[in-house]
């Protein structure tokens, strides 16, 4: 080893003669069989509580039934996708305000199929809970259950917290914030009676740092970050497993032209990865929350942003 230059030169006979090697202390024969039976009798004593489980396969969430809010377009869309790839039949909502939105779900429901697996779509404001609760009955009786559900939908109205007009505020706090709330609270009593689900729900890291201009958005996602948490606590003993995910700037057709180039390049910079994410990147962690993989996570926050939030 090179010497410190911090510590004097060694000097003397230990300096040529190599430190005695210690020689392992014997155990006598009685005093090992003592050592071995008491830890055989630890061993016989633990008894897992479950069975372990095979990390994330296919037939890990085949036959599953999934609701995805938002299911029509970006990051919902993909979920969509990815969860029939997996075997799970998909029910998802969008928001009708015109063909172009209409046009949107068709696509998803042929892209659905198309991966042969059973889809249900309609138009559900998850602003409204009546709607909400519909929509999850209807899911139930088309698909055969419940299982997983993904909280994605949501909308973004930002400016000035001085100019904020009121219906700014309340529609974004009421589709991000409420709708989460309004779909958990419905698919709460079958999860509860199967004894097991999977909750996701889409945050972002504006929930945890915010930036000039999105007061609204930033309060709905932080306090989706609490609902998580709480809703955690409170289905945990039904084995129902709930989770977030804090995505951060996520390439898609509406964040592309929504929001100006300058703070898509100052988001590319802030990113210790130096880029934007894809639907995709959510899509793998979202996967692995609905498993049994994560089957010992739950109220957890898992930024998915390109290393935004460490710089």
């Amino acid at each position: 080893m090179p010497h410190d230059p911090r510590e004097p030169e060694p000097t003397g006979p230990s300096a040529e003669s190599p430190r005695p090697v210690t020689q392992p202390r014997q155990i006598a024969t009685s005093e090992r069989s003592d050592v071995e039976e008491a830890v055989e009798q630890l061993i016989e004593g633990a008894v897992p509580d479950t069975q372990p489980q095979p990390l994330l396969t296919a037939p890990d969430l085949r036959g599953r039934v999934a609701i995805v809010t938002g299911g029509s377009t970006g990051i919902g869309r993909a979920v969509a996708l990815a969860l029939a790839g997996k075997g799970v039949q998909v029910a998802f909502n969008f928001l009708d305000d015109g063909p172009v939105s209409r046009r949107e779900a068709r696509k998803v429901i042929h892209e659905l199929r198309e991966v042969d697996v059973r889809a249900y779509c309609r138009s559900c404001d998850v602003r409204d809970s009546d709607e909400v609760r519909r929509f999850v009955a209807d899911t139930i009786e088309e698909l055969g259950g419940v299982h997983i559900l993904v909280n994605n939908a949501g909308i973004a109205r930002d400016g000035a917290i001085w100019q904020m007009e009121d219906h700014e505020w309340e529609s974004v706090l009421r589709t991000n914030l409420d709708g989460a709330f309004h779909f958990i609270r419905s698919v709460a009593p079958p999860m509860r009676a199967q004894e097991w689900g999977k909750i996701v729900n889409i945050s972002s890291v504006h929930g945890v740092r915010s930036e000039f201009g999105i007061a609204n958005y930033s309060a709905s996602k932080a306090g989706l970050i609490g609902l998580t948490k709480s809703a955690a606590v409170d289905l945990g003993p039904s084995n129902i497993n709930v989770n977030a995910v804090a995505a951060g700037y996520i390439r898609t057709s509406r964040l592309t032209t929504r929001v100006p180039a300058e703070m898509l390049d100052r988001a590319r910079e802030r990113s210790v990865l130096g880029r934007l994410g894809d639907p995709q990147d959510v899509v793998g962690v979202v996967l692995f929350l609905c498993s049994e993989a994560a089957r010992h996570i739950t109220g957890a926050v898992i930024p998915v942003d390109g290393g935004y939030l460490v710089r």
